[in-house]
């Protein structure tokens, strides 16, 4: 994803760290229960293997997750959320919870355009 220029307020940063089409899910799912890769993939249905690394890679450079390799004859690796990376998701339910009143103002607001009466043309 493209990243946008740091600003004052820091809100280009916090995108930054989200931006993403899967960022948020992943970081949902993974403040859920620690996850495996696979597990990931199953619960995420239509994120491609390639995106999915891509973002948990940038996920872990930005402090969000981490990642744990468990020695063995098969390698394991888990991911969690880091403590910052649980404050972040603090703030996707804040900003998750204005979506949803967004959704209904907008429906709401397309109720009422759809009951206004069309004035005819002569």
């Amino acid at each position: 994803m493209k990243r946008l220029p740091d600003d004052d307020c820091g809100f280009a940063s916090a995108l930054n760290a989200i931006g993403g089409k899967w960022k948020t899910d992943i970081l949902w799912e993974i403040n859920l229960a620690p996850r495996r890769f696979g597990e990931l993939r199953r619960i995420l249905k239509g994120v491609s293997e390639k995106v999915l690394t891509q973002q948990l890679r940038e996920m872990e450079a930005d402090d969000l997750i981490r990642r744990e390799v468990f020695p063995g004859k098969v390698q394991r690796v888990e991911y969690t959320a880091t403590e910052f990376g649980r404050s972040l998701n603090q703030a996707v339910t804040v900003m998750a919870d204005w979506g949803k009143a967004y959704e209904i103002r907008m429906a709401l607001k397309a109720e009422k355009q759809a009951a206004r009466p069309v004035a005819l043309s002569a």
